[in-house]
């Protein structure tokens, strides 16, 4: 941090690993954090001897060990770091010893891989990086599906005010198909069967970029030091191309 210049609150509370920066702003909407017991506007920038914190606890200025693991979220569990207002949150469910919060989210009624961290560069990357990498669904439905369902379900969908992008999707079972899509819409596959008629009866995520889902229900596992390089390698790249295209976007 600058002597002079500081940095942003909400970047603050990222490399602090407390929460991501996008989660941070909400905190900071929320008026939750103060900076010498103060609440700051949003872009307000922490000075190196700054005392922050977040509902009234001290956030420290000594960055803990970085973590990342891959978890196997069951129905029921809610993807929030807000435990004040969730009962059956995931931060209550995992009880890990250190503070961690997930990346992007995996709605209640959703089953499968998420994954965890506290560290807030790395959640940036990886949801700069939506629109360039597969996460992996397996979904059951009410009733049988057909070469028109796959078809259609591929070739995009008209939710949410847009068009949903083409994606991979294939038949596996009577009423099971996979898909593996680029985006991350709001309870984009739901929204996607509903469009045709069709009720989503179980859904679960079985891949994140190149991370497997690979452990029992209910439990997770550290990321292993290849698939870490291997995820780092992925969003750099995905990085550098979102800053290109912001960059001419703004010419």
């Amino acid at each position: 941090m600058s002597e002079t210049t500081g940095i942003r609150i909400n970047k603050y509370l990222s490399e602090q690993g407390f929460c991501s920066r996008r989660a941070a702003d909400k905190l900071i909407e929320q008026e939750r954090v103060t900076i010498n017991g103060k609440v700051p506007e949003m872009g307000t920038k922490v000075m190196p001897n700054d005392a922050v914190a977040v509902d009234g606890e001290s956030i420290s200025k000594k960055k803990e060990k970085p973590v990342y693991i891959a978890f196997n979220k069951p129905v029921g569990i809610v993807c929030t770091t807000d435990t004040r207002v969730e009962k059956d949150n995931i931060i209550d469910f995992i009880n890990y010893p250190t503070r961690i919060f997930p990346i992007g989210r995996l709605d209640k009624m959703s089953e499968g891989l998420i994954l965890l961290t506290n560290d807030g560069d790395i959640v940036n990357k990886i949801l700069r990086s939506r629109n360039n990498h597969g996460k992996e669904y397996i979904v059951t439905v009410d009733r049988t599906i057909n070469e028109d369902f796959i078809r259609k379900m591929a070739s995009g969908i008209p939710i949410l005010d847009t068009v949903t992008k083409e994606c991979e999707v294939e038949q596996i079972g009577r009423k099971t198909f996979k898909i593996i899509l680029t985006q991350g819409l709001n309870r984009q596959i739901r929204r996607m069967c509903e469009y045709l008629d069709y009720r989503v009866t179980k859904l679960k995520r079985v891949r994140i970029m190149n991370i497997p889902l690979d452990v029992a229900h209910g439990t997770y596992r550290d990321l292993t030091k290849e698939e870490l390089n291997k995820l780092n390698e992925l969003t750099s790249e995905s990085s550098k191309e979102y800053h290109r295209q912001k960059a001419q976007g703004n010419n």
